[in-house]
């Protein structure tokens, strides 16, 4: 039986800030972590993939770890990107409701600096911080971390590349008396290194459900195709899960741009999400995905962190992510919280191979996706035609007179006469092309 957040030893008003939020029962990886935290003076690495509830299991602690009464900063968290930050400081805002005293900023790039400099001026105690960011703040001394003596890497193997670079620096300007806490979906070589180069010899260590086939509502598909029919099979796909949402991950900003432009002009309801968009983009096309207003989102890896819905139907592999770790990752945006969902894998025939690697790597069983045959997919253009004419604005620019000649021409006709003659003149156009 799991125990409550009470008995992990989380206090009063940090219970009725979750309580209202309907957390009631604890996560594997939030039982399992929180008295650590609480109770231990040792360094922590927690291992747990994507959607298990890490953001609570260290930021209930931290929160009630914090010294209202001292105004330094106490806490710092890095994550890797923005999205990620964002999130991450939401959450803490809300689990700290009734904790009043308790001051907590978010510095992410991609927004002015100015604001944030202003904003640590004043006493603050969690400070959430992308590496980029926070160096470039340390460098104008507008913030000081002498005295802070908790440190979380969240989502560490997602910037292992970027830490490398920059955590001498930041770790230059902390105490060396602190307590780090890592948290991470996978651990390569690098983050093993990273442990033993920045964190103390006496460590905890937790692993929860790494291996990404301990989500049984996954469903792990697999579709092969010739290069020429890939967008069209993904967009059979697509309206298999018409009112749907999900993610599409590419492998690079250009090939996000490329899809994102493809989709629109078949009319799908989609954004564009990387690292070269200006973060007010960014938020306004997360907004718009939360609301539902869009129903697909096409990304990089990266920027797909800090992406936490519940409700996500499905995730596509547009094209199919270079290491095991990474598919752990992307696949984990859907099937949460029990719900059902479907990752469906996009292949040419030369990454068969690569795609059994993964399978055997991760303990997975891909299933066939049935690819749709040249008539299904021809029905599917005509379909994505009929909704391209429905959403086409009249051409203001036509004369009045030419629209009345064009008019007495089908007048005659009724709707259904001039739909079938309509669909009849695209096969006729469509087979002249394929002809």
């Amino acid at each position: 039986m799991k125990s409550s957040f009470s008995e992990l030893g989380i206090n009063a008003p940090i219970l009725k800030s979750i309580t209202e939020l309907n957390i009631t029962i604890p996560t594997e990886i939030q039982e399992k972590t929180i008295p650590v935290l609480l109770n231990k003076k040792e360094d922590f690495v927690g291992l747990a993939k994507t959607g298990t509830g890490k953001t609570a299991a260290f930021g209930l602690p931290l929160i009630q770890m914090i010294d209202a009464e001292k105004e330094h900063i106490q806490a710092l968290i890095i994550v890797p990107t923005r999205e990620l930050g964002h999130q991450i400081f939401k959450a803490m805002q809300t689990f700290a409701k009734y904790s009043p005293k308790i001051v907590i900023a978010s510095t992410c790039g991609g927004i002015p600096i100015k604001p944030q400099i202003e904003q640590l001026l004043s006493p603050t105690h969690i400070l959430i911080a992308t590496p980029g960011r926070l160096i470039d703040l340390i460098q104008r001394k507008a913030v000081q971390l002498d005295q802070t003596n908790l440190l979380v890497i969240d989502e560490a193997d997602e910037m292992v590349s970027i830490l490398k670079e920059s955590l001498d620096e930041i770790v230059s300007n902390l105490p060396k008396k602190r307590r780090t806490f890592l948290f991470s979906a996978t651990m390569p070589g690098a983050i093993k290194q990273l442990i033993q180069n920045y964190m103390s010899k006496s460590i905890i260590e937790l692993s929860v459900d790494l291996k990404i086939n301990g989500n049984n509502e996954i469903d792990h598909q697999y579709v092969v195709v010739e290069p020429i029919e890939k967008l069209d099979v993904l967009m059979h796909f697509l309206l298999s899960k018409e009112g749907q949402q999900g993610i599409i991950f590419c492998k690079t900003k250009a090939a996000v741009n490329k899809l994102a432009k493809n989709l629109a002009i078949n009319r799908f309801s989609s954004g564009a999400l990387h690292g070269s968009l200006t973060q007010p983009i960014r938020d306004r096309i997360m907004e718009q995905f939360r609301n539902g207003h869009i129903n697909l989102l096409i990304a990089t890896d990266l920027v797909a962190r800090g992406i936490d819905i519940v409700d996500l139907s499905f995730v596509v592999n547009y094209h199919l992510p270079d290491v095991p770790d990474a598919y752990i990752h992307r696949s984990g945006r859907t099937g949460r919280a029990g719900a059902k969902g479907v990752a469906i894998t996009i292949l040419q025939k030369e990454e068969i191979k690569d795609l059994e690697l993964f399978q055997a790597e991760l303990g997975l069983n891909f299933k066939k996706y049935i690819k749709p045959d040249s008539k299904s997919l021809e029905d599917n253009h005509l379909y994505l035609w009929s909704k391209q004419i429905f959403k086409t604005k009249p051409n203001q620019s036509i004369s009045p007179d030419l629209k009345e000649k064009i008019k007495t021409i089908f007048h005659h006709l009724t709707k259904d006469e001039l739909i079938e003659k309509l669909i009849a003149n695209v096969y006729s156009l469509n087979n002249k092309e394929q002809s």
